[in-house]
């Protein structure tokens, strides 16, 4: 028999990469493990679940499911699974230091001075477009005047003007809390209640059975691709079944605000116009791995897995299937959709077999959902940014970081503004989210496996199936940003 080994355990923090080492202190303790203190937990994947249901839910999961029918919704299913893992691997890593899966990533080799600009850089180019404020305009709009949007562009300037009235009410709301987390998180839950709400009744008033059965074999019924299928549409679809690239890399940062773990001790992004929070930690904490750190660790990930397989996976599914489930129904299938249009055809058609009313229940249930998302971009962007520099660059910390995050945010909305006065319509501008989500969620996928297989403690690390569930995430999204790079080649040289 093999000698035990007598060594001692590594000094924990030992490795820390090319980043400063960590504190070390305990583990807080969570509260009890109980369905009441469950609902008082969790809230990033409220946060993440209201950020995602804008994109893939309401805009391309209706337009790929009226296009091509519901045999390409086995395509949500395997995305959604897969950043499920993804949003998990983020949080290991969050819960054991206080840091995000992005400060985790920069301390890879070579350190900040190529990761750091890499994902600012793709951060921005990603999410600093706001296109579904535009969104929300078209549907303000078509609530206001009972009609949709000239397509010659004749209503641009009204568009635009509302469109620029819903960033600065954002940015209002993302300035005003003691805790900007706090803030999104409330926000999240209201307009959860709200969405999942109205289309679950909607669903059950105008969606014959036939339907719902068909569109549930849909998600679990693997088929080979139509034929001619649009890859851009495709790809868009893949990507923000779920989050869609950096959402799924900022739930880390919203479980730090939130204290999980060793957030506990990181302080989180206070608003400029409120008082009274918790200063942002220049580095995290780590704990040594006693039994009884062990033991809260066993608690604080059983909360983490209700948040994000509970919450946001199980929202993701329904939100998919009720809005694609209607606009099956309601929809006629030989309408070329331009993204907001589905809620609009669904609006009028509710408003002509039952209620004048549904007309405007309709678009302002469409309201809630891209408002829901743009502000979970703006912030998801922000805060990605902010918590990139904070950790990367030490002059940076001379600011305080509710200042750093309200300057960046402003810088932000300037862009926004510009943006939206470039006069390309709001499908045009959210096609650029989908574009950059799949790079993002392949390459990141290696790293957070690296990051998470080095710098936790052996205790801690994922097991086996989740490291394949990483790699899978990798091969599936880098596919699919191969298939869509083709065809644009493609296009290009025709």
């Amino acid at each position: 028999m093999a000698e035990e080994s007598t060594a001692p355990p590594a000094e924990p923090g030992a490795d820390h990469g090319c980043l400063p080492r960590w504190k070390v202190a305990d583990l807080p303790e969570p509260l009890p493990f109980s369905g009441r203190n469950v609902i008082r937990t969790i809230g990033p994947g409220a946060i993440l679940l209201a950020g995602s249901i804008g994109g893939g839910e309401w805009i391309v999961g209706p337009m790929i499911a009226v296009k091509y029918g519901p045999s390409v919704l086995w395509i949500a299913t395997v995305g959604i699974l897969l950043q499920m893992i993804f949003n998990l691997e983020s949080v290991r890593y969050a819960l054991y230091t206080g840091e995000p899966i992005l400060t985790g990533i920069i301390r890879l080799s070579p350190g900040p001075k190529l990761w750091s600009w890499f994902y600012i850089a793709i951060a921005i180019a990603q999410l600093a477009t706001p296109a579904l404020a535009l969104g929300c305009a078209n549907v303000i709009f078509a609530a206001a005047t009972n009609g949709l949007p000239a397509k010659d562009g004749s209503d641009g300037m009204p568009l635009l003007w509302i469109g620029y009235g819903v960033l600065a009410v954002i940015v209002v709301l993302l300035l005003s809390g003691k805790s900007i987390e706090r803030v999104l998180e409330r926000l999240s839950w209201i307009m959860i209640v709200l969405i999942f709400g109205f289309l679950t009744v909607v669903n059950v008033l105008f969606v014959p059975w036939a339907v719902w059965v068909e569109t549930f074999w849909g998600f679990l019924t693997p088929s080979a691709l139509p034929e001619n299928v649009d890859i851009m549409l495709l790809a868009l679809f893949a990507a923000t079944a779920g989050s869609g690239g950096i959402g799924n890399l900022a739930i880390s940062n919203w479980t730090r605000d939130k204290g999980f773990g060793m957030g506990a001790h990181s302080g989180g992004f206070g608003g400029v116009l409120a008082e009274g929070h918790i200063e942002l930690a220049a580095t995290g904490h780590v704990f040594p791995t006693t039994k009884e750190n062990l033991r809260r660790w066993g608690l604080w990930w059983k909360y983490s897995l209700f948040d994000q397989m509970g919450l946001w996976t199980i929202g993701c599914f329904v939100g998919m299937y009720l809005n694609v489930n209607l606009a099956s129904s309601l929809v006629p299938p030989d309408v070329e959709l331009s993204g907001y249009e589905a809620g609009a055809f669904q609006a009028q058609f509710m408003a002509e077999k039952l209620w004048q009313g549904f007309w405007v229940l309709a678009l302002l249930n469409g309201f809630w959902v891209l408002f829901s998302t743009q502000v979970g971009n703006i912030d998801g962007l922000t805060r990605t940014v902010a918590d990139i520099c904070w950790a990367s660059w030490p002059k940076v910390r001379r600011w305080k970081a509710s200042r750093l995050y309200a300057t960046l945010l402003l810088g932000f909305m300037v862009w926004g503004v510009i943006a939206l006065a470039a006069g390309k319509n709001a499908l045009e501008l959210f096609k650029i989210l989908g574009v950059v989500a799949g790079p993002i969620l392949s390459i990141a996928a290696v790293q957070i496996l690296r990051v998470n297989t080095r710098f936790l403690p052996p205790e801690l690390r994922p097991p086996l199936w989740r490291r394949i569930g990483l790699l899978a995430c990798a091969v599936f999204y880098g596919a699919v940003s191969v298939m869509l790079a083709v065809d644009v080649i493609g296009k290009l040289g025709s």
